[in-house]
């Protein structure tokens, strides 16, 4: 049966220590491929959301998957979008938000949505081989 999933995406992207945050855009990209990859194999609906924009990496479909971005700037700046389509959802019982943000959990769980944390999730990137 497949998820809906709401990804965090820079919560899952910190969640591996690769020095990332030295090109915080090719890891934005690196990780919509993944997911592209993950939602074409296993069917899930996966939405990505980010706090900022790279020039190189417009909203919306992106393979298998749906890429949003933040209105608004700033750190944390996802949350508010995640939080925004929990509740704008007709099901959001039906939804799964990744991410391991406790705040963001409590705001999204409280509207219905189930968390998944991003850790375990980037493991099971890595063990669909997604990452590849």
């Amino acid at each position: 049966m497949a998820r809906r999933l709401i990804v965090d995406g820079m919560n899952v992207i910190g969640s591996r220590p690769d020095r990332w945050w030295n090109d915080p855009d090719k890891a934005m990209r690196g990780l919509v491929e993944e997911l592209d990859r993950f939602a074409a194999r296993s069917g899930d609906e996966v939405v990505a959301v980010f706090d900022r924009r790279p020039p190189d990496l417009s909203p919306g479909r992106h393979g298998a998957i749906e890429v949003a971005f933040a209105s608004r700037r700033g750190r944390n700046a996802a949350d508010h979008e995640i939080v925004q389509i929990v509740r704008a959802d007709p099901d959001p019982g039906s939804l799964t938000v990744v991410t391991s943000d406790a705040r963001l959990a409590e705001r999204v769980g409280a509207l219905g949505a189930r968390i998944l944390p991003a850790g375990s999730f980037r493991r099971r990137l890595d063990r669909m081989g997604a990452s590849r």
